[in-house]
């Protein structure tokens, strides 16, 4: 297990090499919570990083934004509150479109449904 967080240790150090090490914050908002427990911070930085939350104890809803080490602007809009976390963003993955066949075979189920059986 040692050998393992090391490992994985060193191959952090080695990703972290391309972070700019020299970024300023340009801009930095924070309201601590509320006596509802309300609160909302923000900043942005020199190298390109935004990020905004604010939320409640019902749920939160931020966005983050920044440029990947290879060049892509990168978006992402959250929710989060009793149902999960929600991400929104253009990089993420998005599962393929159900086969028309299996949409056909869904409609059949639905305006067939099975019989009842009496029971006796």
């Amino acid at each position: 297990m040692f050998k393992y967080v090391l490992c994985l240790a060193l191959i952090g150090c080695a990703c972290a090499d391309n972070i700019n090490k020299d970024a300023q914050i340009r801009s930095f908002q924070n309201d601590a919570s509320d006596a509802e427990g309300n609160y909302q911070y923000a900043y942005e930085t020199s190298n390109g990083i935004q990020i905004q939350e604010a939320g409640n104890p019902s749920g939160v809803r931020g966005a983050v934004a920044y440029v990947s080490p290879e060049g892509e602007q990168i978006s992402l809009t959250y929710t989060a509150d009793e149902e999960g976390y929600h991400p929104v963003g253009d990089h993420l993955p998005t599962p393929p479109p159900v086969p028309a066949y299996v949409l056909r075979a869904l409609e059949y189920i639905r305006t067939h449904p099975p019989a009842q059986k009496d029971e006796q």
